[in-house]
């Protein structure tokens, strides 16, 4: 299912506040905060010709997020940089003068870090990123976590020291208890997801995402022509799109938001031309991603900035696990999670149609870039669903 964006907001330039979040200057204070990090290596941005052949694209760049700050996700950008921006913003409050990212450890920062609880709701790897920031910074992290979690995913939040809360119900079930015990117990929700009075902290979250889209432009011989993103609630999409959109301008790609079938929020916003929540049904392997409401900034941003929305099945992300894990010709193999490869599975599914190529002026002249937002976050899952151990497709990908 392709929607194409014919919403009247498209093409309207981003609000004052979204740019200034999402620009380059909110991406250098982002910046700031990475160099202060033990764990900063860039992530790779591979290039997979092999594939790109056989899809019918001239390139095909894959930006892998598998590795980042050792929690295997590019949600390690997002919430342990929002935590330490409000560690901050308290710590300035209360000694009376503006403080920087290389004093967050010291001593009257991190005093004022140990009264600090944040709280957030998580498939995973946002409540991992979270977790791991209060912990660098010595706040203290409750993490609400919904019945569809693994064992495995909340052991690796748990490792952190962060509390963890378990929650009947899907992933909007978690964020509404989150919201509702956070606010009788004084503690600061620090979500991806935004609702109506409750926008900074998730755009917070997004700027720290704009690291791995400058990365990535760093990298590139040339802007992309295509980006496909995958959206849970829409704030990674709608962080590397209006970032690209305010880096590029008139070079700007075109961008397809990808949602799996099973939790298609944003494409039924799309279709309605407003935020639509969908009732639950049956989940999708996709875990990090089933979310059925999206974001209200996350919305605001890819109303004006996405081309399109497209839906993908089950056996479309499993597609693209499989495709990166065993890839063809000279092309690396990568280690991707159930969500991770969505984006890439968008594209597989918009070159299967003669339509969608049409509609997206996608073809033999085009230079796509996707992300491969997570490793294999859950190794067990993992080897069930491609058969081979995480930790072997590395070492083919290092070889290769």
């Amino acid at each position: 299912m392709l929607v194409l964006n014919t919403l009247p907001e498209r093409g309207r330039p981003l609000d004052a506040i979204d740019a200034s979040m999402l620009g380059p200057s909110g991406a250098d204070a982002a910046r700031r905060w990475i160099e202060t990090q033990a764990e900063r290596p860039e992530t790779p941005l591979y290039e997979l010709g092999a594939l790109a052949a056989e899809l019918g694209v001239t390139r095909l760049y894959v930006k892998d997020e598998g590795r980042r700050l050792g929690l295997g996700s590019f949600k390690a950008l997002g919430g342990a940089y929002a935590v330490a921006c409000l560690v901050l913003e308290e710590a300035s409050r209360r000694l009376g003068r503006t403080l920087c990212f290389t004093e967050l450890a010291s001593p009257a920062v991190t005093t004022v870090a140990s009264s600090m609880t944040v709280a957030c709701a998580t498939d995973g790897n946002h409540g991992r990123s979270v977790a791991q920031g209060a912990s660098r910074v010595g706040a203290k992290a409750a993490i609400f976590v919904h019945s569809g979690v693994s064992d495995e995913r909340v052991a690796a939040i748990a490792r952190f020291g962060a509390g963890i809360i378990r929650v009947e119900g899907n992933y909007d079930d978690s964020v509404a208890r989150a919201a509702e015990i956070a606010e009788e117990r004084g503690w600061i929700v620090v979500s991806d997801t935004s609702w109506p009075g409750y926008e900074r902290i998730p755009s917070l979250v997004m700027q720290g995402y704009t690291l791995m889209v400058r990365e990535a432009l760093g990298r590139l011989p040339e802007p992309p022509t295509h980006v496909f993103l995958q959206s849970g609630v829409g704030g990674f999409a709608a962080a590397v799109a209006g970032h690209m959109a305010l880096m590029l301008g008139d070079r700007c790609p075109t961008i397809v938001v990808v949602d799996p079938a099973r939790a298609a929020c944003l494409v039924e916003s799309a279709k309605a031309g407003r935020p639509v929540k969908l009732d639950q049904g049956e989940p999708t392997v996709m875990a990090m991603l089933e979310c059925y409401e999206p974001s209200l900034v996350a919305w605001r941003i890819l109303s004006r900035v996405a081309d399109a929305f497209i839906a993908v099945d089950e056996i479309d992300a499993l597609d693209a696990m499989n495709r990166l894990a065993r890839p063809a010709g000279d092309d690396p193999a990568i280690v991707s999670g159930e969500s991770g490869g969505a984006g890439l599975a968008g594209l597989v599914v918009a070159m299967r149609s003669v339509d969608m190529r049409r509609h997206l002026a996608l073809g033999a002249g085009s230079r796509v870039l996707v992300i491969n937002t997570e490793g294999a976050t859950d190794p067990a899952l993992y080897r069930t669903l491609v058969g081979l151990d995480p930790d072997d497709v590395r070492s083919a990908g290092s070889a290769g």
